[in-house]
Protein backbone atom coordinates (compact mmCIF):
# COMPACT_ATOMS: atom_id res chain seq x y z
CA UNK A 1 0.00 0.00 0.00
CA UNK A 2 3.01 2.48 1.05
CA UNK A 3 4.71 2.68 -2.71
CA UNK A 4 1.15 3.03 -4.32
CA UNK A 5 1.04 6.50 -5.88
CA UNK A 6 -2.02 8.10 -4.57
CA UNK A 7 -3.06 11.38 -6.15
CA UNK A 8 -5.66 13.84 -4.73
CA UNK A 9 -7.33 15.37 -7.54
CA UNK A 10 -9.97 18.01 -6.56
CA UNK A 11 -13.10 18.99 -9.06
CA UNK A 12 -11.56 15.66 -10.71
CA UNK A 13 -14.97 14.84 -12.48
CA UNK A 14 -14.71 18.49 -14.29
CA UNK A 15 -13.82 19.50 -17.55
CA UNK A 16 -9.72 19.66 -17.54
CA UNK A 17 -9.81 16.77 -13.87
CA UNK A 18 -11.04 14.13 -15.78
CA UNK A 19 -9.25 14.36 -18.59
CA UNK A 20 -6.43 14.32 -16.22
CA UNK A 21 -7.27 11.01 -14.61
CA UNK A 22 -7.61 9.10 -17.61
CA UNK A 23 -3.79 10.11 -17.81
CA UNK A 24 -2.72 9.72 -14.49
CA UNK A 25 -4.07 6.15 -14.62
CA UNK A 26 -2.24 5.89 -17.59
CA UNK A 27 1.25 6.66 -16.25
CA UNK A 28 0.87 4.30 -12.94
CA UNK A 29 -1.16 6.61 -10.66
CA UNK A 30 -3.59 6.13 -8.62
CA UNK A 31 -6.23 9.04 -8.67
CA UNK A 32 -8.47 10.08 -5.93
CA UNK A 33 -11.28 12.20 -7.01
CA UNK A 34 -12.84 14.66 -4.45
CA UNK A 35 -15.87 16.70 -6.96
CA UNK A 36 -18.98 18.34 -5.30
CA UNK A 37 -20.58 17.98 -8.63
CA UNK A 38 -21.22 21.79 -8.96
CA UNK A 39 -19.73 21.96 -12.88
CA UNK A 40 -19.46 18.35 -13.51
CA UNK A 41 -22.46 15.17 -13.54
CA UNK A 42 -22.28 12.06 -11.87
CA UNK A 43 -22.15 9.81 -14.54
CA UNK A 44 -18.84 10.74 -15.61
CA UNK A 45 -17.16 7.68 -12.93
CA UNK A 46 -18.34 5.39 -15.29
CA UNK A 47 -16.80 7.13 -18.57
CA UNK A 48 -13.67 7.21 -17.08
CA UNK A 49 -14.18 3.48 -16.01
CA UNK A 50 -15.10 2.33 -19.74
CA UNK A 51 -11.78 4.51 -20.69
CA UNK A 52 -9.66 3.29 -18.43
CA UNK A 53 -11.22 0.06 -18.01
CA UNK A 54 -10.24 0.71 -13.81
CA UNK A 55 -11.80 1.40 -11.22
CA UNK A 56 -12.39 4.83 -10.26
CA UNK A 57 -12.10 6.54 -6.59
CA UNK A 58 -14.79 9.34 -6.14
CA UNK A 59 -15.72 11.09 -2.87
CA UNK A 60 -18.45 13.41 -3.03
CA UNK A 61 -17.59 16.84 -1.14
CA UNK A 62 -16.45 19.75 -1.49
CA UNK A 63 -12.81 20.82 -0.44
CA UNK A 64 -14.41 23.45 2.44
CA UNK A 65 -16.02 20.03 4.08
CA UNK A 66 -12.90 19.88 6.29
CA UNK A 67 -14.29 16.86 8.03
CA UNK A 68 -14.80 14.95 4.52
CA UNK A 69 -10.93 16.12 3.46
CA UNK A 70 -9.52 15.01 6.70
CA UNK A 71 -11.14 11.65 6.06
CA UNK A 72 -10.07 10.93 2.87
CA UNK A 73 -6.56 12.72 3.66
CA UNK A 74 -6.72 10.30 6.60
CA UNK A 75 -7.69 7.12 4.32
CA UNK A 76 -4.72 7.29 1.69
CA UNK A 77 -1.23 8.39 1.70
CA UNK A 78 -1.21 10.95 -1.26
CA UNK A 79 1.75 11.41 -2.81
CA UNK A 80 0.40 14.54 -4.53
CA UNK A 81 -2.46 17.31 -5.05
CA UNK A 82 -3.46 18.16 -8.07
CA UNK A 83 -5.66 21.30 -7.59
CA UNK A 84 -8.64 22.01 -10.11
CA UNK A 85 -11.62 22.30 -8.10
CA UNK A 86 -12.79 26.09 -8.63
CA UNK A 87 -15.46 28.60 -10.32
CA UNK A 88 -14.03 29.29 -13.74
CA UNK A 89 -16.15 31.70 -16.43
CA UNK A 90 -14.75 34.63 -16.76
CA UNK A 91 -18.33 36.22 -17.76
CA UNK A 92 -20.04 34.93 -14.88
CA UNK A 93 -17.33 35.97 -12.42
CA UNK A 94 -17.97 40.03 -13.63
CA UNK A 95 -21.51 38.98 -12.53
CA UNK A 96 -21.21 36.86 -9.39
CA UNK A 97 -17.36 37.93 -8.11
CA UNK A 98 -18.29 37.15 -4.61
CA UNK A 99 -19.08 33.24 -5.32
CA UNK A 100 -15.83 32.76 -7.34
CA UNK A 101 -13.91 34.52 -4.28
CA UNK A 102 -15.72 32.52 -2.08
CA UNK A 103 -15.31 28.90 -3.76
CA UNK A 104 -11.94 29.90 -5.47
CA UNK A 105 -9.99 30.74 -2.37
CA UNK A 106 -11.75 29.19 0.28
CA UNK A 107 -11.36 25.45 -1.90
CA UNK A 108 -7.25 26.57 -1.90
CA UNK A 109 -7.27 27.22 1.86
CA UNK A 110 -8.66 24.32 2.69
CA UNK A 111 -6.51 21.92 0.73
CA UNK A 112 -3.32 23.52 1.50
CA UNK A 113 -4.41 23.05 5.65
CA UNK A 114 -4.88 19.25 4.79
CA UNK A 115 -1.24 18.78 2.62
CA UNK A 116 0.39 20.55 5.72
CA UNK A 117 -1.29 18.76 8.58
CA UNK A 118 -0.86 15.14 6.67
CA UNK A 119 2.90 16.08 4.60
CA UNK A 120 1.38 15.85 1.43
CA UNK A 121 4.31 17.25 -0.28
CA UNK A 122 3.78 17.26 -4.12
CA UNK A 123 0.89 20.41 -5.62
CA UNK A 124 0.10 20.93 -9.41
CA UNK A 125 -2.26 23.99 -9.28
CA UNK A 126 -4.26 24.96 -11.82
CA UNK A 127 -4.02 28.43 -12.74
CA UNK A 128 -4.69 31.17 -15.89
CA UNK A 129 -2.76 32.76 -18.23
CA UNK A 130 -5.20 35.65 -16.95
CA UNK A 131 -2.88 36.15 -14.51
CA UNK A 132 -1.15 38.39 -17.12
CA UNK A 133 -4.21 40.61 -17.52
CA UNK A 134 -4.26 42.53 -20.88
CA UNK A 135 -0.13 41.80 -21.91
CA UNK A 136 -1.12 44.61 -24.96
CA UNK A 137 -1.64 47.29 -22.03
CA UNK A 138 1.61 46.34 -20.39
CA UNK A 139 4.38 45.50 -22.32
CA UNK A 140 3.22 45.79 -25.93
CA UNK A 141 3.44 42.00 -26.21
CA UNK A 142 1.12 39.32 -26.81
CA UNK A 143 3.18 36.52 -26.49
CA UNK A 144 3.26 35.53 -22.62
CA UNK A 145 6.78 33.86 -20.72
CA UNK A 146 6.78 32.88 -17.65
CA UNK A 147 8.63 35.63 -16.61
CA UNK A 148 6.22 38.54 -17.99
CA UNK A 149 4.50 40.83 -15.56
CA UNK A 150 1.78 40.09 -13.92
CA UNK A 151 -1.29 43.14 -14.56
CA UNK A 152 -4.24 43.59 -13.06
CA UNK A 153 -6.74 40.88 -14.43
CA UNK A 154 -9.81 41.64 -16.49
CA UNK A 155 -12.22 39.55 -14.51
CA UNK A 156 -12.97 38.46 -11.15
CA UNK A 157 -11.80 35.15 -11.90
CA UNK A 158 -8.46 36.03 -13.15
CA UNK A 159 -7.97 37.70 -9.79
CA UNK A 160 -8.82 34.81 -7.90
CA UNK A 161 -5.81 32.86 -9.92
CA UNK A 162 -3.63 35.65 -9.33
CA UNK A 163 -4.19 36.09 -5.80
CA UNK A 164 -4.50 31.90 -5.03
CA UNK A 165 -0.73 32.31 -6.57
CA UNK A 166 0.39 34.45 -4.11
CA UNK A 167 -1.39 32.75 -1.08
CA UNK A 168 0.86 29.50 -2.28
CA UNK A 169 3.63 31.39 -2.31
CA UNK A 170 3.18 32.46 1.17
CA UNK A 171 2.67 29.42 2.02
CA UNK A 172 5.49 27.56 0.65
CA UNK A 173 7.63 30.15 2.23
CA UNK A 174 6.66 28.90 5.45
CA UNK A 175 6.37 25.25 4.31
CA UNK A 176 10.00 24.73 2.70
CA UNK A 177 9.20 20.79 2.58
CA UNK A 178 6.39 21.22 -0.09
CA UNK A 179 6.60 21.27 -3.81
CA UNK A 180 4.75 23.25 -5.90
CA UNK A 181 4.02 23.96 -9.86
CA UNK A 182 1.73 26.74 -11.09
CA UNK A 183 0.36 25.66 -14.21
CA UNK A 184 -0.56 28.50 -16.25
CA UNK A 185 -3.35 27.16 -18.31
CA UNK A 186 -4.05 28.75 -22.17
CA UNK A 187 -7.46 28.04 -23.55
CA UNK A 188 -8.17 24.11 -23.51
CA UNK A 189 -10.73 23.08 -25.86
CA UNK A 190 -11.49 19.79 -27.96
CA UNK A 191 -12.30 16.12 -25.87
CA UNK A 192 -11.48 12.99 -25.22
CA UNK A 193 -10.89 10.85 -28.70
CA UNK A 194 -13.42 8.27 -27.63
CA UNK A 195 -16.20 10.85 -27.30
CA UNK A 196 -17.36 9.56 -23.58
CA UNK A 197 -15.86 12.64 -21.75
CA UNK A 198 -15.53 16.15 -22.96
CA UNK A 199 -16.65 20.00 -21.96
CA UNK A 200 -20.08 20.05 -20.72
CA UNK A 201 -20.84 23.37 -19.46
CA UNK A 202 -23.81 24.32 -17.19
CA UNK A 203 -26.94 25.86 -18.80
CA UNK A 204 -24.97 28.11 -21.66
CA UNK A 205 -21.56 27.88 -22.60
CA UNK A 206 -19.12 30.58 -21.85
CA UNK A 207 -15.95 29.02 -24.08
CA UNK A 208 -16.04 29.00 -27.62
CA UNK A 209 -16.02 25.66 -29.12
CA UNK A 210 -18.64 24.16 -27.21
CA UNK A 211 -20.69 27.32 -28.20
CA UNK A 212 -19.47 26.32 -31.65
CA UNK A 213 -20.85 22.86 -31.31
CA UNK A 214 -23.79 23.51 -29.60
CA UNK A 215 -25.01 26.15 -32.45
CA UNK A 216 -23.93 23.87 -35.39
CA UNK A 217 -26.23 20.99 -33.48
CA UNK A 218 -29.01 23.24 -33.59
CA UNK A 219 -29.16 23.74 -29.64
CA UNK A 220 -28.24 27.45 -30.00
CA UNK A 221 -30.21 29.57 -32.07
CA UNK A 222 -26.61 31.57 -33.57
CA UNK A 223 -23.02 32.30 -32.27
CA UNK A 224 -22.12 36.15 -31.59
CA UNK A 225 -18.60 37.36 -32.01
CA UNK A 226 -17.78 39.45 -29.28
CA UNK A 227 -15.96 42.40 -31.21
CA UNK A 228 -14.63 42.89 -34.32
CA UNK A 229 -12.59 46.06 -34.10
CA UNK A 230 -9.99 44.41 -31.94
CA UNK A 231 -6.54 45.16 -32.92
CA UNK A 232 -5.95 41.85 -34.29
CA UNK A 233 -5.54 41.09 -38.33
CA UNK A 234 -9.53 39.89 -38.47
CA UNK A 235 -10.58 42.36 -35.51
CA UNK A 236 -11.16 39.59 -33.47
CA UNK A 237 -9.89 38.07 -30.41
CA UNK A 238 -6.73 35.80 -30.68
CA UNK A 239 -6.59 32.96 -27.94
CA UNK A 240 -3.81 29.75 -28.00
CA UNK A 241 -6.45 26.98 -28.07
CA UNK A 242 -4.75 24.01 -26.60
CA UNK A 243 -5.95 20.30 -26.80
CA UNK A 244 -7.07 19.51 -23.30
CA UNK A 245 -5.44 15.68 -23.39
CA UNK A 246 -2.10 17.61 -24.36
CA UNK A 247 -3.33 19.52 -21.03
CA UNK A 248 -3.94 16.51 -18.97
CA UNK A 249 -0.54 15.25 -20.02
CA UNK A 250 1.14 18.73 -18.58
CA UNK A 251 -0.38 17.50 -15.04
CA UNK A 252 1.10 14.14 -14.91
CA UNK A 253 4.62 15.57 -16.38
CA UNK A 254 4.44 18.14 -13.37
CA UNK A 255 3.98 15.47 -11.03
CA UNK A 256 6.48 13.05 -12.29
CA UNK A 257 8.84 16.43 -12.23
CA UNK A 258 7.98 17.14 -8.54
CA UNK A 259 8.45 13.84 -7.54
CA UNK A 260 12.23 14.46 -8.13
CA UNK A 261 12.91 17.17 -6.14
CA UNK A 262 14.38 18.70 -2.95
CA UNK A 263 11.91 20.89 -0.48
CA UNK A 264 11.10 24.55 -1.14
CA UNK A 265 10.53 24.20 -5.24
CA UNK A 266 8.13 26.47 -7.03
CA UNK A 267 7.74 26.82 -10.23
CA UNK A 268 5.51 28.50 -13.10
CA UNK A 269 4.60 26.53 -16.34
CA UNK A 270 2.16 27.90 -19.34
CA UNK A 271 0.89 25.88 -20.76
CA UNK A 272 -0.12 25.85 -24.32
CA UNK A 273 0.44 25.61 -28.09
CA UNK A 274 2.55 28.98 -28.51
CA UNK A 275 0.39 29.68 -31.49
CA UNK A 276 -2.68 31.89 -31.55
CA UNK A 277 -5.87 31.62 -33.50
CA UNK A 278 -8.63 33.87 -33.40
CA UNK A 279 -12.26 34.13 -33.15
CA UNK A 280 -13.02 33.86 -37.14
CA UNK A 281 -10.13 31.52 -37.71
CA UNK A 282 -11.54 29.14 -35.00
CA UNK A 283 -15.22 29.19 -37.39
CA UNK A 284 -13.79 28.97 -40.39
CA UNK A 285 -11.69 25.45 -39.28
CA UNK A 286 -14.78 23.94 -37.84
CA UNK A 287 -16.63 24.73 -41.20
CA UNK A 288 -13.61 23.03 -42.35
CA UNK A 289 -13.45 20.00 -40.62
CA UNK A 290 -16.60 19.08 -39.77
CA UNK A 291 -18.28 20.35 -43.48
CA UNK A 292 -21.27 22.13 -40.91
CA UNK A 293 -21.99 25.73 -41.66
CA UNK A 294 -22.12 27.68 -38.62
CA UNK A 295 -24.71 30.50 -38.05
CA UNK A 296 -22.84 33.47 -36.52
CA UNK A 297 -22.62 37.68 -36.23
CA UNK A 298 -21.27 40.28 -34.48
CA UNK A 299 -21.77 41.28 -31.05
CA UNK A 300 -20.39 43.89 -28.95
CA UNK A 301 -17.12 43.63 -27.20
CA UNK A 302 -17.72 41.48 -23.99
CA UNK A 303 -16.18 43.01 -20.44
CA UNK A 304 -12.96 41.25 -19.23
CA UNK A 305 -11.81 39.87 -22.45
CA UNK A 306 -8.19 40.53 -23.55
CA UNK A 307 -7.60 41.36 -27.60
CA UNK A 308 -4.56 38.90 -27.96
CA UNK A 309 -3.09 36.28 -25.83
CA UNK A 310 -0.44 33.47 -26.24
CA UNK A 311 1.90 31.32 -24.63
CA UNK A 312 5.77 31.12 -25.02
CA UNK A 313 6.05 27.44 -23.90
CA UNK A 314 9.81 26.89 -24.02
CA UNK A 315 10.29 26.39 -20.32
CA UNK A 316 7.55 23.43 -20.29
CA UNK A 317 9.80 21.62 -23.05
CA UNK A 318 13.01 22.32 -21.87
CA UNK A 319 12.33 21.38 -18.35
CA UNK A 320 9.66 19.07 -17.84
CA UNK A 321 9.81 17.79 -21.42
CA UNK A 322 6.34 18.40 -22.44
CA UNK A 323 4.99 20.33 -25.59
CA UNK A 324 1.31 19.89 -27.27
CA UNK A 325 0.75 17.15 -29.74
CA UNK A 326 -2.75 17.94 -30.78
CA UNK A 327 -3.49 20.92 -33.52
CA UNK A 328 -6.62 23.03 -33.30
CA UNK A 329 -8.27 20.82 -35.51
CA UNK A 330 -7.85 17.88 -33.35
CA UNK A 331 -9.45 19.86 -30.68
CA UNK A 332 -12.80 20.89 -33.09
CA UNK A 333 -12.99 17.17 -34.37
CA UNK A 334 -13.13 15.55 -30.89
CA UNK A 335 -15.23 18.18 -29.40
CA UNK A 336 -17.29 17.49 -32.48
CA UNK A 337 -17.37 13.72 -31.47
CA UNK A 338 -18.15 14.42 -28.08
CA UNK A 339 -21.03 16.53 -28.51
CA UNK A 340 -22.31 14.26 -31.22
CA UNK A 341 -22.35 11.42 -28.99
CA UNK A 342 -23.31 12.94 -25.94
CA UNK A 343 -26.66 14.56 -27.99
CA UNK A 344 -27.40 10.85 -29.20
CA UNK A 345 -27.27 9.46 -25.68
CA UNK A 346 -29.36 12.32 -23.85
Amino acid sequence: MENRKYILVTGGAGYIGSHTVVELIRSGYIPVILDDFRNAERNVKERLEQITGQPILMIDAACQDTDKLRAVFSQYKFQGVVHFAADKAVGESVQDPLKYYDNNFNSLISVLRMMQEFGTRSLVFSSSCTVYGNPRNGTGHTEVTEASPLFQPESPYGYTKLVAEQIIRDWIAVNPVNNVILLRYFNPAGAHPSGLIGELPQGIPNNLLPYITQTALGIREKLTVFGSDYETADGTCVRDFIHVCDLADAHVKALDWLEKQEGGCLEVFNIGTGTGTSVLEIIHAFESVTGVPLNWEFGARRKGDVAEIYANVAKALEILGWHAKFTVEDAIRDAWHWENKRIAHV
